[in-house]
């Protein structure tokens, strides 16, 4: 799933090579991906893109005197950029292809979704604020303004586990399931600590870490063409999806965590005192 740092780099990527032109055409391929239908999605056509927004994992696309384009990858959906588009409409069908965007140049790109469960949305409207999901988010975790003190507020009165808060998008906008694993694992914290149990030390850390985290990944994306994202951040992560692997820090195995729909990896030694987490759904630490 594309989060914040990849989100981020798309944004920067379509600033530079699509600011200044003009939609020509939106050709949807599956219908599944439009939540909206006033303003249809025809209102984009004959405007120009003027800025490109990033709201937490969406991406804004905001044209002038038109409507916006938004837009949220879900788990299996990505944007790929195209300078030349294949002529001729695109086939309906069971392929990846969900929507796809051409220019007066003739470039534009395509938005795809790989499985079978279907995510990936787009929306048309007049204002950001209409989509719900960017009504909801909360504030963006490398905003200027996003202090250790707006942390601390933000997780007084949780009563949840640090990895769950960290990837709810009304809370901290952005970080999902990978940038979580890697954050826990910066700040040397069990994804299954309460979150009510945090001492400003341990407050601290957790700032540092995600923050820095973020920061780094965004450093690492930044000036990729789209189509080397993926891969990037595949490179960048420490204890995600290396399940087995040696801790980077301490050499100690990799483990994990696996749930109905996903899985979480950690570090024993660097995050719960060595005890290894049971893998079932309500884990706790094994005594």
């Amino acid at each position: 799933m594309p989060e914040l740092p990849e989100v981020e780099a798309l944004k920067d990527f379509l600033t530079e090579n699509l600011v200044g032109h003009e939609i020509v055409r939106v050709l949807p391929v599956a219908i599944s991906v439009l939540k909206t239908y006033d303003p249809p999605l025809t209102a984009i056509e004959g405007h120009e893109v003027v800025a490109v927004h990033r709201h937490g994992k969406f991406l804004d696309l905001e044209t002038a005197g038109g409507p916006r384009l938004v837009t949220h990858l879900a788990r299996a959906g990505w944007l790929h950029w195209k300078d030349r588009l294949p002529d001729g409409p695109p086939r309906p069908g069971k392929g990846p292809l969900a929507l796809r965007v051409a220019l007066e140049t003739g470039a534009g790109f395509d938005l795809t979704e790989a499985g079978t469960q279907k995510r990936l949305a787009v929306y048309v409207v007049r204002e950001p604020g209409e989509v719900p999901g960017v009504a909801r988010l909360g504030p963006d975790p490398l905003a200027d303004d996003f202090d250790e003190a707006r942390l601390t507020a933000l997780l007084k009165g949780e009563r949840r586990q640090l990895k769950g808060a960290l990837r709810d998008q009304g809370l901290i906008a952005g970080v999902g399931n990978a940038y979580s694993d890697e954050i826990l694992h910066a700040a040397r914290m069990s994804p299954f600590k309460p979150t009510s149990t945090l001492t400003p030390e341990e407050t601290t850390r957790l700032y540092e870490a995600l923050r820095g985290t973020l920061t780094q990944a965004v450093e690492r994306s930044r000036g990729l063409a789209a189509g080397r994202l993926k891969a990037e951040k595949k490179t960048g992560l420490r204890v995600h999806g290396h399940t087995g692997d040696p801790c980077p820090v301490c050499g100690d195995t990799i483990r994990e965590v696996s749930f109905s729909d996903s899985s979480l990896q950690y570090c024993p030694t660097c995050q719960t005192g060595g005890k290894p987490l049971a893998d079932r759904r309500m884990s706790r630490l094994l005594k």
